[in-house]
């Protein structure tokens, strides 16, 4: 099993910055891929940012050049660092990893209890 702790959110004025954090810990074969999620009142989730276990990165076009994600040297804990940022970026951020467990012949996906982030004009 894996547990995801986020800290990070709150609230922030257009043009402000954020990070979150999260950091995932339990027993695991491997952390194919950790990230960020985000749903807006009535609209889908979405991705935001992620991080796959060589490094390579996705992310929504909607946060280019003003999102960047990063990891500790162990790649159990992810940054989101947030600039810039918009109206349009309030959302509950969820954390994301998707994980191999041992003994498991496919990964599993797991998430945080989610954060908010509202950003004010």
């Amino acid at each position: 099993q894996v547990q995801l702790v986020e800290s990070g959110g709150g609230s922030v004025q257009a043009g402000g910055s954020l990070r979150l954090s999260c950091a995932a810990s339990g027993r695991f074969a491997s952390l194919n891929s950790m990230g960020w999620y985000r749903q807006a009142p009535g609209r889908q989730l979405e991705l935001v940012y992620s991080i796959a276990d060589l490094g390579d990165t996705t992310h929504a076009k909607s946060v280019q050049g003003r999102f960047s994600i990063s990891r500790d040297s162990a790649k159990t804990t992810v940054y989101l660092q947030m600039n810039s940022l918009k109206p349009e970026d309030t959302a509950v951020y969820y954390c994301h990893a998707n994980v191999l467990n041992y003994g498991a012949s496919a990964s599993s996906d797991y998430w945080g209890q989610g954060t908010q982030v509202t950003v004010s004009l």
